[in-house]
């Protein structure tokens, strides 16, 4: 089990929308579940198409959504957007402190500012004493596409200078780590701690340097994320390495993955990095597949795909199902599944906790994989069977007679070349997939 680094908690929500718990472990506090952010793409004072992006994210299993408010319309249209959604909101605050100002007014539940785009003292102590008034969270963001003096061109140069020098991670780190003791010195005197921090960059490794830092110096839960990381197919492995890292070493209380890209997969592959490092408990299906190879004689990639397709839209529990494409690693890989198909020449036999329940054709096998875990789903929740406990050790199947893969086949295999029309050709089942074919 993963021990997560202690800190205090932070509370966003309210009771019409629920609250959640970010970090803990101090002062009496548990550590609250890793929660799961990301960002709406359209314009917030879109009021109707903002209220419907932030539900349908809602829906893909984001705890937490944030709002771009660069004008005053997009603040005042908050009022009419919180009431029509069911997660807390916050609002993402650059350059003009009254858009924070006005975000609270209108019931924004947590404010995200930005050192490098809010500096004046004045002006964030007004924004930190209208959140303690209202009990509202604030997030500061020290990244590193906003740190960086962009107002006094020849700091800016210098600052860049030594950044882009052979000492950048250390000079990004210390410019970091001085810009929130600075920052947090005003939120301090105010007596202010509801805090959250990130420390943001496109490159993997400073992200893990950066939190690795700010963990050890500060006693604030810690937001992570990749910032633009790119389109989701790189995008993944970036966030992934930086933020699995820290996550298996108990650094990280909430998370944005960040993609340009649809917001949906932000949420998705945020989930599956927590429900995989067991940060989360799954709430839907988990799919394990086989890597394709030349054993395989069904269509496989198309198979999984479709399988996937059917659980999410049916499937509400964390039921495990596994599609494997042949019995050589099958029984072995699929082992603790719920349901399971190990697929032989055009033929697929599937499992259920161990048993075996069906024998089916290629084309069949979808929707009895589907019947099977609908019928599963249905006993666990009448209490009449429950997930992950097998009946029984799964059998191999025959490779040769069960999955129909040959007799007549290893019978023209014996009599030679030529025989029953050439033997040893893959006369039945489909020819190994190329690159580039579907």
């Amino acid at each position: 089990m993963i021990q997560r680094r202690p800190c205090r908690q932070v509370v966003i929500g309210d009771d019409r929308v629920g609250h959640v718990k970010i970090g803990g472990g101090l002062y009496g506090t548990d550590p609250a579940p890793v929660s799961v952010q990301t960002m709406t793409t359209g314009y917030t004072y879109d009021i109707d198409a903002c209220v419907a992006e932030i539900n349908r994210l809602t829906a893909a299993g984001a705890d937490v959504v944030r709002v771009a408010v660069p004008e005053k319309k997009d603040t005042d249209a908050l009022k009419e957007i919180i009431p029509r959604v069911k997660v807390p909101i916050v609002a993402d605050v650059h350059f003009h402190f009254k858009r924070a100002l006005e975000a609270v007014e209108s019931g924004v539940h947590k404010i995200r500012l930005n050192p490098g785009n809010i500096q004046d003292h004045d002006q964030v102590v007004e924004v930190i004493r209208a959140c303690k008034a209202r009990k509202i969270p604030i997030r500061v963001g020290v990244n590193e596409g906003s740190i960086i003096e962009r107002r006094d061109k020849q700091k800016r140069m210098r600052e860049l200078g030594q950044v882009f020098s052979n000492q950048k991670h250390g000079y990004l780190l210390s410019i970091m780590v001085a810009k929130l003791e600075e920052y947090l010195d005003i939120f301090y005197n105010e007596d202010f701690y509801d805090i959250v921090i990130s420390a943001k960059s496109m490159d993997a490794t400073v992200v893990i340097d950066a939190y690795t830092e700010i963990a050890r110096r500060f006693p604030h839960p810690l937001h992570l994320g990749v910032t633009h990381a790119g389109p989701k197919e790189t995008g993944c492995i970036r966030s992934v390495v930086a933020l699995g890292s820290l996550l298996a070493n108990g650094i990280g209380d909430t998370l944005r993955i960040s993609y340009a890209s649809d917001s949906r997969y932000e949420v998705e592959d945020g989930l599956e990095l927590l429900y995989t490092l067991g940060l989360r408990e799954r709430k839907t299906a988990e799919l394990i597949a086989c890597p394709t190879c030349g054993r395989i004689q069904v269509d496989l990639i198309t198979l999984v795909q479709d399988v996937r397709k059917k659980l999410e839209g049916q499937i509400h529990l964390p039921i495990k199902v596994a599609v494997m494409g042949c019995i050589v690693n099958g029984p072995g890989e699929a082992e603790g599944a719920d349901v399971a198909v190990f697929a032989g020449d055009r033929r697929g036999i599937i499992y259920v906790q161990g048993e075996k329940v069906a024998n089916v054709p290629e084309e069949e096998i979808l929707g009895k994989l589907l019947e099977e875990c609908l019928a599963f789903q249905a006993k666990v929740e009448r209490g009449e069977a429950r997930l992950g406990e097998k009946k029984v050790e799964i059998i191999p199947p025959d490779p040769i007679g069960e999955l129909g893969s040959g007799w007549e086949k290893l019978a023209a295999d014996k009599a030679g070349p030529g025989a029953a029309g050439g033997a040893g050709k893959r006369a039945s089942g489909p020819q190994p997939l190329t690159v580039g074919q579907s």
